[in-house]
């Protein structure tokens, strides 16, 4: 385990409010995510419902998705890079957390549209 003698904040509060400053654009794959999901493989086990104008196919939106979530991912692992080397946090802990921290705002948006319907 590592020690720092950085200021507690700057060990794990910074790294969390960047993560959630993070997940603001993250809604963007996480949407993605959702709407192949929904679309093919979970509408193909009869879990949801294709959108019913939805006739171009996965080719598309896999070219679409392919490059968000690589450049959102990419992005995210360099912007923790720096804060996991200097936190006491085991590694695991801290990408679980900062996982956590990234899907916030994306949670956030999903429970105020239930609380709409």
């Amino acid at each position: 385990m590592k020690t720092s003698t950085a200021h507690p904040w700057l060990q794990l509060g910074l790294p969390l409010v960047v993560n959630v400053l993070l997940g603001i654009p993250a809604v963007v794959p996480a949407f993605t995510l959702w709407y192949f999901a929904s679309n093919w493989p979970l509408a193909a086990v009869g879990w949801t419902e294709r959108e019913p104008t939805e006739n171009d196919g996965v080719l598309p939106w896999v070219m679409v998705a392919t490059p968000i979530l690589t450049l959102f991912g990419l992005a995210w692992w360099l912007a923790n890079r720096p804060f996991r080397r200097r936190t006491a946090l085991s590694p695991r802990a801290y990408w679980l957390l900062s996982a956590a921290a990234t899907a916030l705002p994306t949670l956030t948006l999903v429970i105020i549209s239930w609380g709409r319907n």
